[in-house]
């Protein structure tokens, strides 16, 4: 590949800010054989390799213009990371946080990371919904003066730090300005995940932390991602909340509070 070609790449690659998750030892044994993968160290080597992608994440837009790549599109990361570690693919490209959750869980696997720039998340909502965007923008600017915002995060994130603020609804909340409906998809840990049960993570702390200033009840939607902006379109849900990244083509469709984290 020559330089102009991968400075190129290099450019999409630092608009959509995305790690690569691949093995750790790039040849595994299955049986009595061995399988060679395609050995993936920068950006560059993923010219012809075989990626996993979350469907219709920015991770999915960055992979379709990788030349001569094979796209796999899976509905959950966590069934591209068991593709992975059956040697059906060469490498994930998936945001950081989620990323560092699965190789906590899959020693085997590893991050390799380049110089990307960083993505803004945002709570996307319909164009026509324009007062109640206005009134959840208001209400991170509260939540990010209070401190709340950086508190839920660091209940998820950070040795030191994990489990340390739970998010609890203050009392004597009159919540009588009806139901705020989110979509999401919980399959992005730390944003989104299921424990125990329950939908959690940073995203549905901070959908409950501003349901609580609108006056309003949260009821939760868990939806495949690729359809979250549909649902919100069509009046299914209010709005989706799911470690989405702001990008022009989906501005297009869809509407975006201001944001309420960098994903790094």
């Amino acid at each position: 590949m020559n330089r102009q070609n991968q400075n190129k790449k290099r450019r999409y690659f630092s608009f959509f800010m995305a790690v690569l998750l691949v093995f750790s030892v790039f040849s595994i044994l299955t049986g009595c054989e061995k399988t060679e993968k395609k050995q993936i160290y920068s950006i560059a080597d993923l010219d012809g390799a075989r990626i996993g992608v979350q469907l219709g994440t920015t991770g999915d837009i960055y992979a379709s213009e990788i030349k001569d790549a094979s796209i796999e599109r899976f509905n959950r990361g966590a069934d591209a990371v068991q593709a992975l570690i059956n040697n059906k693919l060469d490498a994930i490209i998936i945001d950081k946080l989620p990323a560092e959750a699965f190789v906590e869980n899959n020693p085997e696997l590893s991050i390799l990371e380049e110089d990307f720039a960083i993505e803004e998340y945002a709570i996307c909502i319909s164009k026509e919904n324009y007062e109640l965007k206005e009134q959840i923008n208001a209400a991170l600017r509260q939540l990010k003066s209070d401190d709340v915002l950086n508190k839920i995060s660091s209940n998820y994130i950070g040795d030191d730090t994990i489990g340390k603020y739970p998010y609890n609804s203050p009392e004597g909340i009159i919540r009588n300005n009806g139901t705020l409906v989110i979509a999401t998809n919980a399959e992005f840990p730390p944003y989104e995940f299921i424990e125990g049960g329950k939908i959690t993570g940073i995203d549905i702390d901070i959908a409950m932390a501003v349901a609580d200033i609108l006056g309003m009840d949260l009821k939760i939607e868990n939806i495949a991602f690729d359809s979250i902006i549909n649902a919100v379109q069509s009046g299914k849900a209010d709005i989706g909340i799911a470690g989405m990244t702001v990008t022009e083509d989906r501005l297009k469709s869809i509407d975006f509070t201001d944001s309420y984290t960098k994903a790094t």
